[in-house]
C-alpha cells in the first residue's frame, strides 16, 4: 500500500518541475571582488566558491571580469512613535549598487541597485534584544542580497568587444 503510495509522490513531484538549486552559471571563468575580506564582498565571495564554477582573484590584472560596489548603506529610520512620543517601530533599509567590467571599458552588468527593507517593532525595556533582533534581520538582509547580486551575476551578459 505504501508503496504504489510512495511511487505517485515522486512522480507528481518531478512532474512539476522542482529541482535542487545546484551550481549557478557566471559568465566569467575569474572574478576580483575588491573589499572582499568583509562584509558583503566576504559573503559573496564565500557563495561565489562554493556555488559555481567561477574563481575569486585577488588581483584584477587576472580576472575576467571586477565586481566594483559603488554604494553600500545602511539606514535606521523610525516609522512610527507611542503617544508619549517613544519609538515603537522602525524601519532597517540596506542598498547596494555595483557593477561589473572587465577592467576596461566594457561591462558584463551595467550599475545596478538593489534595496531592501525590513520593519521591526521596539520596546526600550528590551534594548539588548531588541539590538540583537536587529543585528540579525541585518544578516538576513545581507544574505538576502547576496542571493540577488548571485541571480543578478549569472543573468550579465559577456562584453562586446569594442568594433574598431
Amino acid at each position: 500500500m505504501r508503496a504504489p503510495l510512495l511511487l505517485a509522490l515522486a512522480l507528481l513531484l518531478s512532474g512539476c518541475g522542482f529541482q535542487l538549486r545546484g551550481t549557478a552559471d557566471l559568465p566569467f571563468e575569474t572574478l576580483f571582488i575588491p573589499g572582499a575580506g568583509s562584509g558583503i564582498g566576504l559573503d559573496l565571495k564565500r557563495n561565489i566558491q562554493s556555488g559555481t564554477r567561477t574563481r575569486v582573484v585577488d588581483d584584477p590584472k587576472l580576472a575576467q571580469a571586477v565586481l566594483q560596489f559603488t554604494e553600500d548603506a545602511r539606514e535606521k529610520l523610525i516609522l512610527s512613535l507611542s503617544g508619549t512620543g517613544r519609538v515603537r517601530e522602525y524601519q532597517l533599509r540596506q542598498r547596494v549598487s555595483f557593477r561589473v567590467h572587465d577592467g576596461k571599458a566594457n561591462e558584463f552588468l551595467p550599475v545596478s541597485q538593489i534595496v531592501l527593507m525590513r520593519d521591526f517593532t521596539f520596546n526600550d525595556t528590551e534594548v539588548l534584544a531588541k539590538e540583537a533582533e536587529e543585528a540579525q534581520i541585518y544578516r538576513e538582509m545581507q544574505f538576502d542580497m547576496v542571493q540577488q547580486i548571485l541571480r543578478r551575476l549569472s543573468a550579465a551578459t559577456p562584453p562586446r568587444p569594442a568594433v574598431q
